[in-house]
Formats: structure tokens, C-alpha cells, sequence
């Protein structure tokens, strides 16, 4: 009987090599096919111990060719892996890796997501005579084996914001989070909240999460892996992959089948290849910080000693990481040289006790450096090309500012307040005590004095019927100073909603120039370009760039992309998809970050991530707020692969430390707006708004159709959506952008503005 369970046994991990390698024709396994098609023919013949025999001789040619195939894995052979229904999963590292849990919710999916495990768990360390359970919040993935109710680990937006809820519960006592990566992305979905606007809300608390966080990434599929995965250490499996997009999606990008088609198996391994997904790739650019060693071909559910070695390295990774933000910085430097020669001598880290809760002054140092680790990421991917001299002047200028800023705001200003502060309440208690002693006075002449006069008839018209919108020039704050492209045509142009609503055709020149590219019957906003925007919003000549000379690049050397950018720099005159600038609106300065969908559709990668941070920071700096207009982005450039993936938490890591500085950051949506930078850096803004006519969500109707197989309701992404379900905050016309603009610089936020 036992015999046959091993035979049994010997058959799964057959049938999982020949599955993981697809269709290809390996030589290997043909050979372990016939040796156990061989023994299964001789075993009833065989005696016990022959038989025995045989099945070490075979279990030792598996491992053998295990061995052999594991060496000769390509990227698409690793992602088949991850997914296979054989890997170990959550569950299996819960029961495996903690010596204690308790799963936190249901399988309702009303609830909490199926996808989404949360759970506390502690682990037992012993040191001398002692045993400590250490505790920790666990969230994650959770793909199970086959379980297709858990949509493959695909977290919907509540499930999210669970993760989220509980990684707050952790920080409130105390406690570490190991996050683990299960996921080829989040579940398209907007639904309240959207998944969007969930993954930005997620990136945005851990930026700033004041316990430490470990993430272990095995599939880490776009903003679905980052959701979770902004931690003080990553580490990743060595059989796993990180990427900003499938590899099957990103042939369906590079080959554009027709609909309904399908791309190429080829293309599809040659995309996997060329994205740089694998651990060894994703180390060696500084994504993850450290490999987990698996089995040959991938970990499984019985490979127990795999499960130790985990064990082993989540409790030196979270000892690390609290060692090196307590205490005195050269004993912590001298610890931690002590454990890792211990580590390397063999150190058994269950037998040597870290406290993991952290005093408030180490949870500041935490917090501080994580957002230098992301700081630093995927610099080597950016090209600068500012010249020196430059540099040195905007260097000497940065310096400027900040004595000026710390002299005026800092030590004048609020010194000034407070004197303010008590000269105002002085003067009330005056007031007050005058009011008092001069009533009667007072009543003496309003009873012995002339009647008032009658208000005016303009005035009681002002003060009793409603206002109306007054359609002209000085309502928008000035005549538009630019018309769209289409201005100079001579055709009429017709309004998508004509059949709603009746309207009728506009002259190109009309619609283009007077009316702004609005149709005057239903308010249909066409689309136009972003310098109409630069000339009719911002104070005129108010406008200085800079950063202008980081260029976006090909940091993964893609086939054909060089070609492809110096097109669309050619085409565009900029040199990416991000403009980034001071100006003014009404003598009230601002910083400016602007994606241009005119550049390879607004996508963001290493450059435009940058220019997007130093935007963050100089507004920072000059005590100015941040608006970001987004004429339009199709969501995180592929052919950068995880260097343009790691720009989502990057950036909204310099957005959260601009806005706990005390900064003003509001967003605008126009056009079509989607995927990574609306969940994560544009996101998480307090203060979003749309113009009329744009659409703002997560995924396109396309993707979405592809991923789940639902159809998409009209209008899913437009900007009434978007404000329903809570993603922005109010919708804007075209025309009143500047004036809506200078209202909310006034009215809103920002409690260290220069001009508070």
C-alpha cells in the first residue's frame, strides 16, 4: 500500500513537470516517463524489497532530472510555476511557518474577498530558560489549490481595505506585518471603493506605517502586488516573479492581435524574457532584498524543510529591521555586524529573542527610512541629461529657498502668529467689555434716531433671487489666450451626444476656439491638447520648467523602444510624459506636475516618476502647494518593467511626506485616466476633481472584459462614476478651471502654505 501511494506520488510530480513546460518537447522527461511506465509494468512481479529498491532507484532519477530541468528554466516557466495549482500557498505557510493563528473573518464575499487572508499569528521563541510568543498581523494573497471562488488571488476593493484596516490594527499594538505576494493583480473592479482608489489608499498608509513591515513576494503581478508590498524588506521567492503587467499581456500590447485573437506562445515567452521579471532580475535592480532559496522547480506543500528555512529567514529579516532603528546608531551598527557573522556561523534565530515592538523615537527613524530606501529606487534607470552648470545653479537655488523658507515660516511667521494670536484675543476681550458698557447708549439712539434707509431695489434683487452662471470672459478669468489645433479647420464638427440630445454641428474654429472645445448644448468636453491648458489657466509668462532634460529611457534595452521614444520625442518636443513647472494662477504660486497623453499615451516610468518626486519635494521646499494635471495616462510604461512599476509607491511616498509636511496637493483628471499612477500617486490626493466628459478608473473596458469575462456597462469609468463611488470630489468645466482652481488654493488644505 505504501509502495503505490509513492508510485502515486512519483505520477503528480510527472504530471507537474510536464505541465509546467507547456507543450515543449523535453528529453528529460520522456525518459522519467517510460522508467515509470516501465516499474509500474514490473512492480506486481516484484518482490517487497526489489520493489523498494526499484522506487529509491526511480525517486532518485526524479530528483535527478528535477535537478537538470530546474537549471534550464526560462522566466515564462517560472511564471507557470507560480500558478500551478501544486505550489504551496498562505494557508500552507500559516500552517507551516507560525506556530499559532487565527484567520480574521469569513469567506463571505460580502464581508471580506476570498483572495485576501488575514490573520494573527505569533511564533515561539525560546532563549535559556525562557519562551516568548512573538506576535504578528499576517495579510496576503491567498490562491489555494484550485479554488477558483479566490479569483487566482486577484484582491477585490474590499478585501484591500481589510488588509489595510488591520495593517492600522497592527500599528495600534505594536506588532510587525509580513505581508505575502500571491496575485497576477488586483480584480479589475469599480465598485465603492473602486480598485483604484483602494490600491492608492493602501500605498498611501503603508508609506507611513509605523511598525515593521516585511513583504515576500512569489507572484507579484502590477498595483495588485503593490497593494501590499511596500515594506522596510522584500524578499522574494527564487521561483516567483515581479512584474508591472503578465507576460501574456504584455504580447497582447506588443502584438496587437486582432479582436478576438490571440497572441503567440513565442511572443509570449519572449515578453517574459524581456521584462526582467525574475528574482534574479528583480535583486540585481534592487526591487527585493533578499532571495528565498526553494526546491527544484518551485516549492510545494510537502517540501517541509523549505518551510524551516522561511521560518529561519522571516525572523532574521524582522530582528534586522528592528535592531536597526533602536538604540544608540553605533551599537546598533555593531549589533547587527554580530548577528549576520552569527547568521553565517549558523545562528538558530529561534533560540536568540529581538523585542519587535518599538519605542515611538525608533518608529520615527522606521518611517523615515523606508521612505529613503524607495527614494533611491530606480535611479539608475533615469537619465539626466541637465547640464552641470545647471545643476549647480538649481542646487544653490533649493539652498536658497530653504533658509528662506525656514527663516520667514519657521521662526517669523510663527513667532508673528502667536503674537497675532494674543493681540486678537486681547483686542476681543476689549470688545467685548466696550459692547457691554456702551448697550445703553446704544439703545438711546437707535430709539431717538432717523430710520435707516430703504435698501435699494438692486440690492434686494441681490439678496433674494437666486444667481446665475454669467457665461462671459471675466467669469473664466480671461479670454483664452490659446485655441485647439481644430481652430484652424475649416469642417463642422459633430457632438457625440447629438442623438441624447439634439445637438448641432459647430464650426471647427468655433468650437475649437470660443467655446473651448465644449459643446454649448450639452457641455460634451472634446478632447484638447495640454498647451491649451498651459495658456489659459496660469498667469501668462508665469511659467518656468524644470527638470525638463530628464528623459524618459529603455532601461530594459526592449527591442525597438529606443526607436520608438525618439519618435514620440521627435513628434512632441519633450523628452517624457511628465512637465513639471512653478507658475502662477492669480499671483498665487504654485508647482505643477503634468502628464501629457500626447507622449506615449501619459505613461509613467523612471523619468516621469522622478520629475514627479523632485516636483513633490520642491513644492515641499518652498512652502508652495501641488497641483497635478493629468491631460491623460494609459498607466505604468511596460517596456520598463518593474522600473516603472516601482514609480507608483515611490511617488506617492514623496505625496504622503509633502502632505504630513502640511502642503495642498489637489489632482485633476481629464481625458482617459487609468491604471497605476490613478491607484497609487494621483490617487491618494484628499482633493481630486475631473473635467466633464473624462473617465477615471483602474482598468479599460478592454482589460476588464479580457480579465473577468463580465461585460462592461456603459459609461463605467466617466466622472459622474468616479464621484459617486467616492474616487474624486467634485467635476469641473473646461472653462472654469482657473477660476475653480485659485477658489480651492484659497479654500482648501494646506496648513504650511507661503501664503497662509
Amino acid at each position: 500500500m505504501e509502495t503505490e501511494k509513492q508510485l502515486q506520488r512519483l505520477n503528480e510530480r510527472l504530471t507537474y513537470m510536464r505541465e509546467i513546460f507547456a507543450d515543449k518537447d523535453n528529453e528529460h522527461i520522456r525518459r522519467l516517463e517510460a522508467a515509470t511506465a516501465d516499474y509500474a509494468s514490473r512492480a506486481p512481479d516484484l518482490g517487497a524489497r526489489e520493489r523498494r529498491d526499484a522506487l529509491l532507484s526511480l525517486e532518485e532519477d526524479f530528483a535527478s532530472v528535477e535537478q537538470a530541468l530546474d537549471a534550464s528554466l526560462t522566466p515564462m516557466d517560472k511564471v507557470r510555476i507560480v500558478r500551478h495549482p501544486q505550489r504551496f500557498c498562505l494557508r500552507d505557510i500559516l500552517e507551516n511557518v507560525y506556530d499559532g493563528y487565527t484567520e480574521i473573518g469569513s469567506m463571505d464575499e460580502h464581508s471580506i474577498d476570498p483572495a485576501m487572508v488575514i490573520a494573527r499569528g505569533y511564533i515561539t521563541r525560546r532563549h535559556g530558560k525562557r519562551v516568548t510568543n512573538q506576535s504578528v498581523m499576517i495579510v496576503g494573497h491567498e490562491k489555494g489549490h484550485g479554488e477558483e471562488f479566490r479569483n487566482g488571488g486577484s484582491a477585490k476593493p474590499w478585501g484591500n481595505a481589510k488588509a489595510l484596516h488591520y495593517m492600522k490594527v497592527a500599528e495600534t499594538e505594536n506588532i510587525p506585518v509580513h505581508a505575502y505576494v500571491f496575485t497576477p493583480g488586483s480584480y479589475p473592479i469599480e465598485d465603492t471603493p473602486g480598485a483604484a482608489q483602494q490600491i492608492a489608499a493602501n500605498i498611501y498608509g503603508m508609506a507611513s506605517l509605523r511598525v515593521p513591515l516585511i513583504a515576500v513576494i512569489s507572484e507579484g503581478g502590477s498595483g495588485g502586488a503593490e497593494a501590499v508590498a511596500l515594506a522596510d524588506r522584500r524578499l522574494m521567492f527564487s521561483h516567483g516573479y515581479y512584474s508591472v503587467i503578465s507576460p501574456e499581456g504584455a504580447a497582447a500590447i506588443e502584438g496587437k492581435p486582432d479582436p478576438g485573437g490571440r497572441v503567440s506562445p513565442a511572443l509570449v515567452e519572449q515578453c517574459a524574457g524581456r521584462m526582467k521579471i525574475t528574482a534574479e532580475d528583480n535583486l540585481r535592480m534592487g526591487y527585493v532584498d533578499q532571495i528565498i532559496r526553494e526546491p527544484d522547480l518551485g516549492a510545494r506543500p510537502y517540501h517541509y524543510d523549505f518551510f524551516r528555512s522561511l521560518r529561519q529567514e522571516l525572523l532574521r529579516v524582522t530582528d534586522e529591521v528592528s535592531i536597526s532603528v533602536r538604540g544608540l546608531p553605533l551599537f546598533r551598527a555593531l549589533r547587527l555586524r554580530s548577528r549576520r557573522k552569527r547568521a553565517a556561523r549558523g545562528l538558530d534565530f529561534e533560540t536568540s529573542y529581538v523585542r519587535w515592538n518599538l519605542p515611538p523615537s525608533a518608529q520615527v527613524l522606521l518611517v523615515n527610512r523606508r521612505h529613503r530606501k524607495f527614494r533611491d529606487l530606480s535611479l539608475h534607470a533615469v537619465r539626466d541629461l541637465t547640464p552641470l552648470s545647471r545643476r549647480i545653479g538649481d542646487i544653490r537655488r533649493e539652498v536658497g529657498w530653504i533658509v528662506y523658507s525656514r527663516f520667514r515660516h519657521d521662526m517669523l511667521q510663527k513667532r508673528r502668529q502667536k503674537v497675532s494670536e494674543y493681540v486678537e484675543e486681547v483686542k476681543s476681550e476689549w470688545t467685548l467689555f466696550f459692547e457691554r458698557a456702551l448697550a445703553p447708549l446704544h439703545k438711546l439712539v437707535a430709539l431717538f434716531g432717523r430710520a435707516s434707509e430703504r435698501l435699494s431695489v438692486e440690492t434686494v434683487r441681490e439678496l433674494t433671487e437666486l444667481s446665475e452662471w454669467n457665461d462671459n470672459q471675466e467669469q473664466r478669468g480671461r479670454r483664452w489666450a490659446y485655441a485647439g489645433a481644430g481652430a484652424g479647420e475649416d469642417r463642422a464638427v459633430s457632438c457625440p451626444n447629438s442623438g441624447i440630445h439634439g445637438c448641432l454641428d459647430q464650426w471647427a474654429p468655433d468650437l475649437y476656439g470660443e467655446f473651448a472645445g465644449v459643446c454649448p448644448n450639452c457641455g460634451h468636453h472634446f478632447p484638447m491638447e495640454y498647451q491649451w491648458y498651459l495658456h489659459n489657466v496660469f498667469d501668462e509668462g508665469s511659467i518656468v520648467e524644470f527638470a525638463e532634460d530628464v528623459e524618459a529611457g529603455n532601461p530594459l534595452d526592449m527591442e525597438g523602444f529606443s526607436a520608438k521614444l525618439a519618435a514620440s520625442r521627435q513628434k512632441t518636443g519633450r523628452k517624457s510624459a511628465c512637465m513639471v513647472f512653478e507658475a502662477r494662477i492669480k499671483d498665487v504660486r504654485l508647482i505643477t506636475a503634468m502628464l501629457t497623453a500626447d507622449f506615449r499615451g501619459g505613461t509613467v516610468g523612471a523619468a516621469e516618476g522622478e520629475k514627479f518626486i523632485r516636483a513633490a519635494e520642491r513644492a515641499e521646499r518652498m512652502r508652495f502647494p501641488f497641483f497635478a494635471y493629468v491631460h491623460g495616462t494609459a498607466g505604468i510604461r511596460i517596456q520598463e518593467g518593474t522600473n516603472g512599476l516601482i514609480q507608483m509607491p515611490r511617488c506617492t511616498m514623496a505625496v504622503r511626506r509633502y502632505i504630513d509636511a502640511g502642503g495642498l496637493y489637489i489632482v485633476c483628471y481629464d481625458t482617459k485616466s487609468y491604471a497605476g499612477p490613478v491607484a497609487s500617486f494621483l490617487g491618494c490626493s484628499p482633493y481630486q476633481f475631473g473635467i466633464r466628459s473624462a473617465d477615471v478608473g483602474f482598468a479599460g473596458p478592454a482589460v476588464i472584459v479580457e480579465t473577468t469575462g463580465l461585460p462592461v456597462p456603459p459609461h463605467y469609468h466617466n466622472v459622474y462614476k468616479a464621484l459617486a463611488r467616492g474616487h474624486i470630489q467634485g467635476i469641473w468645466d473646461r472653462r472654469e478651471l482657473r477660476f475653480n482652481l485659485s477658489r480651492a488654493l484659497l479654500t482648501m488644505g494646506g496648513r504650511n502654505l507661503y501664503y497662509r
